[in-house]
């Protein structure tokens, strides 16, 4: 569910490490956010995408701070959230492709869980075959 400048049902910026109204008011970018079913007044993770000529790229990806360490309430926020943009990906007709850079320490693990792939410095990308296992993982409905 996107994230919208009005939105203020369980979102507090002192409470997540990036800037996410700056992301809210960035033009070409859209915010979404990762709720339950049984509670969609809190928010597990974060999200901000933007649609390109041929793919998603992914500015900012974070999971709320009780999703994060040893004794998370949730795991695999990231992963759905990763997923989540190749679905958009396969939605807008780019076959699931998508782009973000990482941080040095993550590239390896991204590897790893997502099947993303190195490109240079610190940028990655997901291609059709590892967004499609994504999907399938995450939204079982597809």
């Amino acid at each position: 569910m996107k994230l919208g400048k009005s939105d203020k049902t369980g979102f507090n910026p002192d409470e997540w490490l990036f800037e996410w109204e700056a992301e809210i008011n960035t033009i070409n970018r859209d915010v979404y956010k990762l709720t339950t079913v049984n509670n969609p007044t809190i928010i597990h993770g974060l999200v901000s995408l933007e649609v390109r000529s041929d793919h998603i790229f992914i500015h900012l990806i974070e999971s709320a701070n009780f999703n994060k360490g040893t004794n998370k309430t949730y795991q695999g926020v990231a992963g759905n959230l990763f997923a989540f943009a190749c679905k958009v990906s396969f939605d807008n007709g780019y076959e699931g492709y998508v782009a973000f850079d990482s941080k040095s320490a993550l590239i390896e693990h991204y590897k790893q869980t997502l099947g993303a792939m190195h490109i240079s410095k610190q940028r990655m990308y997901i291609n059709t075959v590892n967004a499609s296992y994504l999907v399938n993982k995450y939204f079982m409905d597809n």
